[in-house]
This record gives structure tokens, C-alpha cells and sequence, in this order.
């Protein structure tokens, strides 16, 4: 239990304390600042630690991130010292990216920074990679285009989506593809520097062509210059050639087949109902379309070894997709997982990353965008590698939100972004399909003001 004297610190501690598996031990912290330091001092294990710290605050804005920032920083170091060192250090965040960008804006040293916060030197040297990938695609400003078709064939043990088997949610399909559709119609008038467009799930390909042609023809109507395209089509079981040639017709340029592995035994246990083969044969399917494709892995899935992800990744690498994504397990509210898992260790997990970093880098591919998330196996991070020049815009736009994200659908987030203030205001559609379906024309009215 922590008891502190800052409630406006709490919740920032807390994210250290649960990263080290430590929320049932107690703490006591005392937080105080004077003649420009900050003082930090924690009675942990009947010991008591004290932390004196020098800042510089133009505004409080600047005072509050550099007061949470001191605390987390005090924290880590008492934890690491029992409990040794986390690979991303005293960094909570889920975009340490964004952070280094921030750091470099106001003239500072995000390398320094992270020294002092104690990330792995392999972990400052990946975020130096990623930014260095993003040369070029990096811009603030403009808009991406988000459309969420929330169906799957069934739901794996690991998904926190709000998706549900196609055959419980059958009976809303034809309504919600018809407000998808009104809402494609309604927001034209948003998109005047359209960055990319991003079909995602769920699993978008689970629906019939003619299910999927009214919506790409929706979307068509609103740009007329070539601009990326994603189909997140999914899981291998849903695929065929006559969607991929629809999608290929009406403008798509890159298609997101998810396997997450190469081993049956796994894929069975995490409740899919494909092979590996199936996988491959749906790879070889789209590529023939001409699509840069994006294959996604999860590390740490159903008792894997090191040995079993590696060889999942090498056949990944073997396809020589445009993009590949390694995803750390995590544990996630709504997953099935998380209801039968209190806490996520997975042996192997460190090794099985680093193996990824290793055996990517020597196949071509460079880091170009990372995320992490809470209650993730090992503390660490989800990465998106690509093939030179080859990085997929919408997802460097969102996970660095750096532009305006229109987003169409159930449980679809809307962001505006304001690039004189840096600042995002956002709105979210409701979970619940049906809600959504009797809501579509107070969802419209919301999203028209956000960005009226």
C-alpha cells in the first residue's frame, strides 16, 4: 500500500510500483520542492531513502511533468536496488518515442534523459533507430482515416477488442455497415490533408465482398489522389482471392495478415481455427495482388519457448514482408487471459525480443515505430519493423499523434489535433454495437463539433 502526502503524484508512483509486482508491500512518501528541488522521500522495508533533485519550471504545466517525472525516478531507484533493473527503467509511458520528440522540441537531451531514468542503453539505442526511420514520414499536421469493422471469426483467448464470434453478432452486420457508410458520408468536409486510410478490426475480411465493396466505395468518395491504404484483413481462415481483388480494384495498398504464430499447437490453444499453412497460403494470395503486407507475431503466447518464436519469426522473415510486428503478451482487461492469469510471467520473454531485434536487423528490416502497454510480459514493447522505405504512415501518425485521426465505427476513437498548441481533444464513439446503431446520429452531431 502506498501512502504519500501528493495525490497528484499517486497514480504516476503506482505505474513503478505495479511494474516491479510490488502493489501489496508498503510504502510512505513525503514530497515536498523549495529554493528550485525537489525532495522525494520513501520509507520502504524500514528503511527510509531520500532523493534531492534540481528543476527548472517556466510554466505548471512544465512543473507537474518534471514533479512526476522526480518521483517515478526515486521510486525506481529504491525498487531496482531489491529488485533489480526493468528494461525500460523509471519510463512508464506507453510511447517513449513521443517522449524523445518532446525532449529534442524543447532543446533537451532525450539520451540524457533517459540515462537518468534509467532505460537499458539497448532501449535508448532502439528509440534512436526508430526516430532516425521516421525521417522523412514524421510530419505534424494533416488527418488519417479510421474505420473499425469490430467482427471475427471467434475471439482468441488474448484479444481485448470488442469483438465477438461473427456468429453472435451476425444479426447487426447489415445495420452497422449502413452506419458506417453515413458516417463515411458525413465527414468529407475533415479530410483536406489526407495522410492515410486504416480499415481495422476485429478482423474486416470475416465479412462477405459484397459486405465489404459499399464500404471501400464509401471511402473512395471522399479523396481523389493516391494515398496508403490498410486493410487490416486478419486471420488467415477468412481469406479469398475475391477479396483480395476487390480491395486490390478500389485503391488498397497494404493488407495486415495476422498469424501471431507459425506453431498449430499454440494456434489451437489461443482458440484459432486456422494452420500455418492456411497463413502462408493467404501470404502468398496477397502478395500476388502486388500489396505490401504486414505479418504480426506475438511473443509469449501459450507456453512458447524461445526456440518455438524463433521459428516462427524466421518463417515470417522467409516471406519477406513489406512490415513485420513483434508484440509482447500482455495482459488486458476484457481478455480471457487476463480473467485466468493474475500476473504475466513468461520465461523466455526477454530472449525472445532479442532475438527478434537480431534476427530482423540482419534480414533489412529497421524499427520504425513502438508502443508499449500495461501488464506486459517483461516490462517491455510492442515494434514495427519494415523493409527501406517501406514504414507504414498511419502507424507512425497515431503512435507519435501528431495528426488529426478520423475515426469511423463502434468503439472508434476520434482525435483532433492542434498543431499550433500541440494538444489533442478527442471523442469516442459508443462500445456496444447495437448502442452504436441506435446512437449513429448523435455519434455524427459529437464528432461534427470536435472538428466543426
Amino acid at each position: 500500500m502506498l501512502n504519500t502526502n501528493s495525490e497528484g503524484l499517486y497514480d504516476e508512483i503506482m505505474l513503478v510500483i505495479r511494474a516491479f509486482d510490488a502493489e501489496n508491500e508498503d510504502f510512505t512518501h513525503y514530497f515536498s520542492c523549495s529554493c528550485g528541488k525537489f525532495l522525494n522521500s520513501i520509507e520502504y522495508n524500514g528503511e527510509f531513502y531520500d532523493f534531492e533533485e534540481e528543476y527548472k519550471a517556466e510554466n505548471d504545466l512544465i512543473f507537474k511533468r518534471l514533479a512526476k517525472r522526480s518521483a517515478k525516478s526515486a521510486f525506481y531507484k529504491v525498487l531496482s536496488k531489491f529488485k533489480g533493473d526493468l528494461p525500460w527503467g523509471a519510463l512508464t509511458g506507453i510511447r517513449p518515442t513521443k517522449l524523445a520528440y518532446t525532449e529534442i522540441s524543447s532543446g533537451g537531451d532525450y539520451k540524457k534523459l533517459f540515462n537518468e531514468m534509467r532505460v537499458s542503453e539497448e532501449n535508448t539505442a532502439l528509440v534512436a533507430r526508430i526516430l532516425n526511420a521516421q525521417e522523412g514520414v514524421y510530419k505534424k499536421g494533416g488527418q488519417d482515416l479510421y474505420i473499425g469493422l469490430p467482427f471475427c471469426p471467434t475471439k482468441c483467448d488474448y484479444c481485448s477488442f470488442i469483438t465477438a464470434p461473427i456468429e453472435k453478432t451476425r444479426i447487426y452486420l447489415e445495420n452497422y455497415i449502413n452506419c458506417v457508410i453515413k458516417e463515411l458520408n458525413s465527414v468529407k468536409p475533415y479530410l483536406t490533408d489526407l495522410r492515410s486510410i486504416y480499415i481495422g478490426g476485429g478482423t474486416p475480411f470475416v465479412l462477405e465482398n459484397s459486405q465489404l465493396t459499399p464500404i471501400y466505395a464509401a471511402i473512395n468518395a471522399l479523396f481523389d489522389k493516391k494515398t496508403e491504404y490498410t486493410v487490416e484483413a486478419g486471420r488467415p481462415d477468412v481469406f479469398s482471392d475475391e477479396k483480395l481483388k476487390a480491395a486490390k480494384e478500389y485503391g488498397v495498398t497494404r493488407i495486415c495478415v495476422n498469424p501471431q504464430s507459425f506453431n498449430d499447437e499454440t494456434l489451437k490453444k489461443i482458440g484459432r481455427k486456422h494452420t500455418a499453412v492456411q497463413t502462408i497460403q493467404a501470404y502468398e494470395a496477397a502478395a500476388k495482388y502486388g500489396f505490401d503486407i504486414n505479418l504480426d507475431l506475438i511473443a509469449g503466447l501459450a507456453d512458447e519457448t524461445p526456440e518455438d518464436f524463433e521459428k516462427s519469426l524466421k518463417t515470417a522473415i522467409k516471406l519477406n514482408p513489406a512490415n513485420i510486428t513483434v508484440h509482447t503478451l500482455s495482459l488486458k482487461a476484457g481478455a480471457k487471459l487476463k480473467e485466468e492469469t493474475k500476473k504475466l510471467n513468461v520465461n523466455g520473454i526477454g530472449e525472445m525480443i532479442s532475438i527478434s531485434r537480431k534476427l530482423l536487423t540482419q534480414a533489412g528490416y529497421e524499427p520504425y515505430y513502438l508502443y508499449r502497454q500495461k501488464y506486459q510480459a517483461g516490462g517491455l514493447e510492442n515494434v514495427g519493423w519494415a523493409k527501406p522505405d517501406k514504414a507504414c504512415v498511419y502507424n507512425i501518425d497515431t503512435m507519435e499523434e501528431i495528426t488529426s485521426n478520423v475515426a469511423v465505427g463502434a468503439n472508434a476513437i476520434s482525435k483532433r489535433y492542434f498543431s499550433d498548441e500541440d494538444r489533442i481533444e478527442r471523442y469516442a464513439a459508443p462500445k456496444d454495437i447495437p448502442t452504436y446503431i441506435n446512437k449513429i446520429d448523435e455519434i455524427i452531431a459529437k464528432r461534427n463539433k470536435l472538428f466543426g
